[in-house]
């Protein structure tokens, strides 16, 4: 991404709405999006990058699959909070949105959205999500919120030169030798150079080659405990760990008519029919009533004005998310408030099922499958001490667990 492109893409997102305290008619849910005379939302679309070092965090990505570029570099979520709450395992990163805020806290904003690849996580999960606000929720998708000022440690407060020349101002913590996701705060024992996230992916890594490296690395350097900082560019980490690495670009939904013209046949009948149609138009006779029907119908005009998109963007706007099935879609009291404020948390943006496609995930019985997953966070984007804030993923399955609690 160029630096125009880069510069619209910030713009876009910081001026893409009204103003937060605009009342709205409240029903009691989070109701789809039928409404023509709402603003237009902001569209995300996947695309391999032109040039690899834009998805450095340095500027600020909006990114799908490979490994994240953590905003601040240093105080990265580690220990539980990195952990699939029902299988234990690392979760995995799906992706990550730029959305900087006019605030002077809130100058660099960045959404990280992590989640189990397993799809059994992913339905015990359900079964916490629709017990209305636990005190402690077992999740298998998990949210963080990160926010810069201007004036950081990490970053200068000059626009940064997009031809790839521009550096950080401060290194980031060593990250896992296997995942190159989360912080490596343990050492392999033997050769004290390799940091990983868990014994998990250390044993993996043991397993993959490294227990010939270790050898090597013994020899080269002797008696080395190193554990300074790390760098990804240039590393090759465990890539069967990652999902295939995307940028993504930003386009004003507006700009799309209903028809979609004769390039776009191909990636409707591929993409949306593949990931989505196939599984949701069988399912159509065992509807229970005309809600599910109405909202899968809005839901499929609305998608196919750009069939490409992985990614809807609402904060400050008068749009809701779009649900593809009425049941299983959250009333305002299944949306807990914020965990730090206690204040209310907003729609921000929301993930289709296209991206699977992108991610090359069959559409098997027991592979990982969603029909939305809808991320809530902070109204105020509020200040809590901690560097990554939890918020909230609302996830919709084809049909919402049999047994509610």
């Amino acid at each position: 991404m160029d630096a125009d492109a880069i510069e619209e893409h910030v713009d876009m997102i910081r001026a893409v709405g009204i103003d937060d305290n605009d009342e709205q008619e409240d029903d009691g849910f989070d109701d789809y999006d039928d409404d023509e005379d709402e603003d237009p939302v902001t569209l995300g679309f996947v695309e391999k990058p032109k040039n690899q070092w834009s998805l450095l965090r340095q500027y600020f990505p909006s990114k799908a699959g490979g490994v994240p570029a953590w905003l601040d570099p240093l105080n990265i979520p580690s220990g539980k909070t990195s952990l699939c709450d029902i299988c234990g395992d690392p979760l995995k990163f799906l992706l990550q949105v730029y959305a900087p805020i006019e605030k002077d806290s809130t100058f660099h904003r960045m959404l990280f959205v992590f989640m189990c690849p397993s799809m059994k996580c992913l339905l015990r999960d359900q079964h916490e999500q629709w017990k209305r606000q636990p005190e402690k929720p077992s999740r298998s998708v998990k949210v963080f919120r990160c926010q810069l000022p201007r004036i950081n440690p990490f970053y200068s407060s000059e626009r940064p030169e997009y031809d790839g020349s521009h550096k950080p101002a401060s290194s980031g913590a060593a990250l896992c030798d296997w995942c190159g996701t989360w912080k490596g705060d343990k050492l392999c024992s033997s050769c004290r150079q390799v940091h990983y996230c868990s014994e998990k992916h250390q044993a993996v890594s043991w397993r993959s080659g490294h227990k010939t490296a270790c050898k090597q690395l013994k020899i080269s350097s002797p008696g080395s405990g190193s554990t300074s900082l790390v760098s990804q560019k240039g590393h090759s980490f465990g890539s069967s760990n990652m999902w295939p690495e995307f940028e993504i670009i930003i386009e004003d939904e507006s700009e799309y008519n209903i028809e979609t013209s004769e390039d776009n046949t191909l990636a409707n009948s591929s993409i949306l029919k593949s990931r989505v149609d196939d599984s949701m138009n069988s399912l159509m006779d065992s509807f229970q009533g005309d809600d599910d029907k109405r909202s899968w119908a809005n839901f499929q005009e609305r998608i196919a004005k750009a069939p490409e998109q992985v990614l809807r963007y609402y904060r400050n706007t008068n749009a809701k998310p779009i649900w593809p099935v009425s049941s299983g879609r959250p009333s305002k009291a299944d949306i807990p408030n914020c965990c730090y404020c206690g204040g209310p948390l907003c729609c921000e943006f929301q993930i289709l099922p296209q991206l699977l496609y992108y991610f090359g995930v069959d559409n098997e019985v027991d592979s990982l499958d969603w029909t939305t997953i809808v991320v809530y966070t902070c109204e105020a984007s509020c200040e809590a001490g901690l560097a990554y804030k939890d918020e909230y993923a609302w996830v919709q399955l084809y049909s919402p667990p049999a047994t509610l609690q």
